[in-house]
């Protein structure tokens, strides 16, 4: 089935900003004694709040306040955007120029507010190269459910068949994939696992390697 859309993940794909939510969630963790680590801020990435809560009450106990880690979190992560910004992916601005010229559907589908989202995108100059955004809130189940990524294509008239979707995270991946969508992986704080590798149409590397796989998919 030939390609006509490109359904892309926010954070770690098209802004390198996972880097700073796996930072900040780690340490507004302890900041309330609990020890997180890099594994477990990694484990939660683009999962819905369900999810994340029952992971971390697992990890930590039932008596993770996941609220007051939560808003810790943004305290940190706002105060450290206000002082030093945030950059685009290697490679954003070029894929999307790409996209856009070559007249495909392009939508976000982001487990970040779309308030917060489209203030993230429009400092880079990147939010007019989206035609829809979809936000974790705007959908029933948040990924790894396959919400987000059903309502991504639907709101570009596409069927999820018709879309490559690109993810760097395992619960991304999982979403993409079960909505029926092509997932490429672009990797950022890890690189595929066993159980994910099975899920994945490609593996890119970096954002402008996403032109090769769209190309070669005709």
């Amino acid at each position: 089935m030939k390609i006509k859309g490109v359904i892309s993940d926010m954070d770690g794909v098209i802004l390198d900003t996972e880097k700073l939510y796996v930072r900040f969630w780690c340490e507004a963790a302890r900041f309330y004694g609990y020890p997180m680590q890099r594994a477990h801020a990694l484990g939660i990435r683009s999962m819905a709040r369900p999810f994340a809560i029952e992971k971390l009450k697992d990890c930590f106990g039932d008596d993770f306040d996941y609220y007051a880690v939560h808003d810790k979190r943004i305290e940190l992560m706002n105060k450290y955007i206000a002082k030093n910004g945030i950059e685009a992916k290697s490679g954003a601005k070029e894929l999307l120029k790409y996209l856009k010229a070559n007249g495909y559907g392009v939508a976000l589908a982001t487990a970040t507010a779309p308030e917060k989202a489209r203030e993230y995108l429009e400092r880079l100059g990147l939010y007019e190269y989206f035609d829809e955004t979809v936000s974790a809130s705007m959908v029933v189940n948040g990924k790894p459910a396959p919400d987000i990524y059903l309502c991504a294509a639907e709101r570009l008239g596409l069927l999820p068949e018709e879309c490559i979707a690109l993810e760097d995270s395992q619960n991304g991946i999982k979403s993409a994939s079960s909505a029926g969508c092509k997932t490429v992986m672009v990797p950022d704080l890890d690189v595929p696992s066993e159980d994910i590798i099975p899920l994945l149409y490609d593996v890119a590397d970096g954002l402008t390697d996403v032109i090769r796989i769209l190309e070669n998919c005709g």
